[in-house]
């Protein structure tokens, strides 16, 4: 069977000069329908003999208030709410002319020219006809130009006020795609109500509505909804091959109006989150206020986003520390545009003792945030020394000068590579965490560690990597089919930091809830579905092997270490016993003497010695570990 042709629409505009002449016209036979009303279809000859008059006076009232409001102007196919108020004000401005010109006829002649019964009529008919005539010609437009039944069909979540503009963001900006066929919402008395002809229906009816019809989006319009029932959410519409949609936040809307080109695709991050940290902001806002603040590796992603949350708390200045320069550039940039906190670039190397004491001589901060660090796993596994450098030696120099000058609090930022670390990097970060917690024990200044995975977004992470793989139609890379990560976003790690920061006591090692660890691999079929492509068909996964001290799972405490509660669930306390700050001391100086050596296997032997439980995986530096086993 041969398919119909589509019908073929002008992509000109109608000329303006037709449209007016076309109002002229619906005004005129307004005007002739009033009278009939008014007299039930029979007009006495005597009004007849004044409808000339009536006519001529209306329609030059009507020409002149059209050519002021420009009710012509507008593309009639486009019509919306305000082009139906322009014509509203537009058409009851020149009724009130009329009026005005019958009150003084009658009050110097003696008589009025129309009728006051004609003169509301002709009102209200006019209204009806223009704005109805425009409605007619734009439904008929998208309904010629893409019929109903091509239309995608789509669901919108939420049938509040978010809910409500959606589908008429959707109607105007996009009307000839596509077709809103229900509403979806949780507020059990909405069910089976009807918003703009489209019927509202349970979450609990999700699954009948997809089975039943072709699905093509679901587009989330609230932003209250629970992360939990987000990843509930996305999950089943991916399983009837449903793409999800996100409108952005009010407040990210452009002049406060809804844009279907900002309804983005719902990417994995959110997937990934979990529901809103209640942070203590009045016990943070006292230990930040009026404070000045160091922030090392500022312009890193960590860094960057711990930046970001402390402007909140009305810091009295912070020193942005960081090695690159245009990173650090751009971020100033970034953050002068939206605040009035005073910020100062500092360009310095954490592994220069004098340029980090006259950072802290100079600025005397009373909070350091500590987050300069190398973190690239196989990256450091090829290059220990500089792991050594910057993760032990540059957080000895940052320790060291903050207990120097009296620093109120010190917080290093560490990760779960530390625990039982099969890494140089992993290695050295625990190495890190043994110092500052010995220092704490001899200094005034509280040094407190915080320990988190994998952070989404952040450089070097998997998720940036497989968007980018998609984007060039792949193959997705995954060393390992069952490795294993946890996962939190940026923002979350950083408020944790900060919240960690401000309860401790000095010399605690502060772990954070990561929540579920998430199989990389359904990570990236999770990727690959979200982005409506089908694995195996528009896009494979290549399995690459484990990398230089990569591990199939990370581990968030040591073996022999359990943990205590605090009160914000989501932060606990890792009981680990400290151990005597002069052996730590040496131990760590022998290790950084030996940078100057540059060799690999002796400083990574000496990071053995300290880090007992560093067992390298999948590394030339294995058989160190072989070697100590046998001297044992």
């Amino acid at each position: 069977m041969r398919n119909n042709p589509a019908i073929t629409i002008p992509k000109r505009n109608t000329p303006r000069f037709v449209i007016f002449l076309i109002d002229i016209l619906i005004c005129a036979f307004g005007v002739l329908l009033a009278y009939l009303l008014r007299f039930n279809f029979h007009i006495p000859e005597v009004d007849k003999q004044d409808i000339p008059i009536v006519s001529a006076l209306i329609l030059s009232i009507r020409a002149m208030s059209f050519l002021i409001g420009k009710t012509y102007a507008g593309i009639i196919r486009y019509t919306s709410t305000k082009d139906a108020q322009r014509i509203f004000w537009v058409v009851l401005l020149g009724t009130m002319v009329l009026a005005l010109i019958d009150v003084i006829f009658y009050r110097y002649q003696g008589k009025i020219i129309v009728p006051t019964s004609i003169v509301v009529l002709d009102l209200i008919i006019t209204v009806f006809l223009l704005i109805a005539s425009r409605t007619l010609v734009k439904v008929l437009y998208y309904e010629l130009k893409n019929p109903k039944r091509d239309k995608t069909k789509v669901i919108v979540y939420g049938a509040g006020e978010a809910g409500v503009i959606t589908l008429r963001t959707l109607d105007k900006d996009a009307g000839t795609k596509y077709n809103v066929i229900a509403f979806i919402d949780d507020d059990k008395k909405k069910r089976g109500k009807k918003i703009e002809g489209v019927k509202i229906y349970h979450t609990s009816e999700l699954d009948k509505l997809l089975s039943a019809t072709e699905i093509t989006f679901i587009i989330i319009s609230t932003t209250h909804i629970p992360a939990s029932k987000k990843q509930a959410l996305v999950e089943k519409c991916l399983n009837y091959n449903t793409r999800v949609l996100n409108v952005p936040p009010i407040s990210n809307w452009i002049n406060g109006q809804l844009s279907f080109k900002q309804i983005k695709k719902i990417r994995i991050e959110e997937l990934l989150e979990r529901d809103e940290i209640i942070l203590d902001k009045e016990k943070i806002w006292n230990q930040i206020s009026g404070k000045t603040i160091l922030v090392t590796g500022a312009a890193g992603s960590i860094g960057s986003e711990i930046v970001r949350q402390i402007i909140r708390f009305n810091p009295k200045k912070i020193v942005l520390l960081d090695q690159a320069e245009s990173p650090i550039y751009d971020l100033v940039n970034e953050l002068k545009e939206n605040n009035q906190t005073e910020f100062e670039e500092v360009i310095a190397d954490v592994t220069s003792s004098e340029r980090i004491k006259n950072v802290f001589e100079h600025f005397k901060p009373q909070i350091v945030y500590h987050a300069a660090a190398y973190k690239h796993v196989p990256l450091m596994e090829m290059n220990p020394s500089e792991a050594v450098a910057v993760n032990v030696r540059g957080t000895k120099i940052v320790a060291d000068w903050a207990h120097f000058f009296q620093t109120d609090t010190f917080v290093l930022v560490s990760t779960d590579k530390a625990v039982n670390p099969t890494s140089v990097m992993g290695a050295t970060k625990r190495a890190a965490e043994m110092y500052v917690q010995a220092l704490n024990s001899k200094s005034e200044t509280k040094y407190i560690t915080t320990r988190f995975g994998n952070v989404l977004g952040s450089n070097g992470s998997v998720i940036p990597l497989f968007k980018k793989q998609i984007e060039k139609g792949g193959p997705l890379t995954i060393t390992h089919p069952d490795i294993t990560r946890y996962f939190m976003t940026i923002p979350e790690a950083c408020q944790l930091v900060l919240e960690a920061g401000c309860m401790g006591n000095g010399g605690e090692i502060f772990i954070f809830d990561m929540g579920k660890s998430v199989k990389i691999v359904d990570l990236a079929h999770k990727m690959i579905r979200l982005s409506g492509l089908t694995l195996d068909k528009d896009i494979e996964i290549v399995y690459t092997g484990l990398r230089p001290g990569e591990k199939l799972y990370e581990e968030l405490l040591n073996n022999s270490e359990n943990t205590l509660p605090t009160h914000n669930k989501q932060i606990m306390i890792a009981k680990v016993n400290p151990r005597e700050f002069n052996e730590v001391s040496l131990e760590v100086n022998v290790l950084i003497d030996l940078f100057d050596t540059q060799d690999n296997m002796k400083l990574v032997l000496q990071l053995k010695k300290i880090v007992p439980e560093y067992v390298s995986n999948n590394s030339v530096f294995e058989s160190l570990d072989s070697n100590s086993v046998q001297k044992k």
